[in-house]
């Protein structure tokens, strides 16, 4: 029997005494991969949203978009449950600014009685030695998690995805986070076109080999918009069966270092510009399918499952 794997709700309750739910924010950034300081277009699976378009509204306050997210998921919380929050800066590149700007709109998050945890997504290639600076000295003020989009390991399929760097960049970054005592979370895409399951598991391997603190495990998703969208239209790109997720997915996390905490195994495209995959709009399906392989293949027991 191979043990239990090591997901964000237990990892929560062990280092907080409870479960903690994301708030989604936007702090009103661009990404450089989109202006012409890195390139053009963005990656090519990157939505107009920037993968963002969960998050609160960028045009009020960040206490005011807080007070909005939580309004949007308390009602769906047990009432007899103790729980905490992370402030998720969510939406495109979020060091992507000015170290004055991003001091105010992060001092502004943490300083929110009701935050435990600062999450903030962004780029490896954004992180300069001044914004590295303030990150650590907000971590000192409470938890700071940096997550960097990797997506892939293979230099080739990094080039094809226009994501904008190479991996010595990833590399140097996490580094300089660890020097900060900054929790690493790395989001990785399954089904990145022309990668199998051998091809994951090489990025699988990448990952294990570098102090990285979590991971989450993404199904691409083709959205409307993007020029991952045009090639899927022009029969250039395909997409996985859920079949094949699920069995890339088991491989992955039987592969996976037992420290590194599992984020999320799945996550959710958009439906109103969902292209592909069609199985993906049912969650619900997708998740009980996900957590039968999964203790079908006897990777975990018990109901700590999370999935997105």
């Amino acid at each position: 029997m191979i043990e239990d794997i090591n997901l964000l709700n237990g990892y929560m309750k062990r280092k907080y005494g409870r479960k903690l739910y994301k708030l989604a924010l936007d702090g009103g950034m661009s990404c450089p991969n989109r202006d012409g300081t890195k390139g053009r277009g963005g990656c090519i699976f990157c939505s107009g949203g920037g993968s963002g378009e969960f998050a609160a509204d960028r045009n009020i306050s960040v206490t005011e978009q807080i007070s909005e997210a939580k309004k949007r998921i308390e009602g769906k919380l047990p009432k007899s449950e103790e729980t905490g929050y992370i402030a998720y800066f969510q939406a495109f590149t979020n060091t992507y600014g000015s170290v004055d700007y991003l001091e105010r709109i992060f001092t502004e998050a943490i300083e929110n009685e009701t935050i435990d945890v600062l999450s903030i997504a962004t780029r490896p290639d954004c992180l300069e030695d001044d914004k590295l600076e303030l990150l650590g000295r907000l971590n000192r003020l409470k938890p700071v998690m940096i997550e960097l989009g990797l997506q892939t390991a293979d230099e080739n399929t990094a080039v094809y995805i226009n994501r904008g760097y190479e991996n010595q960049v990833f590399e140097k970054a996490v580094k300089r986070l660890k020097e900060k005592n900054i929790e690493v979370v790395v989001h990785l895409i399954i089904g990145l076109p022309g990668e199998d399951k051998a091809a994951f598991l090489k990025t699988i391997d990448y990952v294990n080999s570098l102090p990285v603190d979590g991971v989450k495990l993404q199904l691409l998703h083709i959205l409307e918009g993007t020029v991952l969208a045009e090639y899927y239209k022009e029969g250039k790109a395909d997409v996985l069966s859920m079949e094949e997720y699920t069995d890339i997915l088991t491989s992955a996390i039987k592969r996976l270092r037992k420290d590194i905490v599992i984020h999320r195994m799945t996550g959710d495209g958009p439906k109103k510009i969902l292209v592909a995959p069609e199985w993906s709009r049912d969650k619900k399906k997708v998740l009980n399918t996900i957590n039968k392989f999964i203790r079908d293949n006897n990777i975990i027991q018990g109901d700590d499952y999370y999935g997105s």
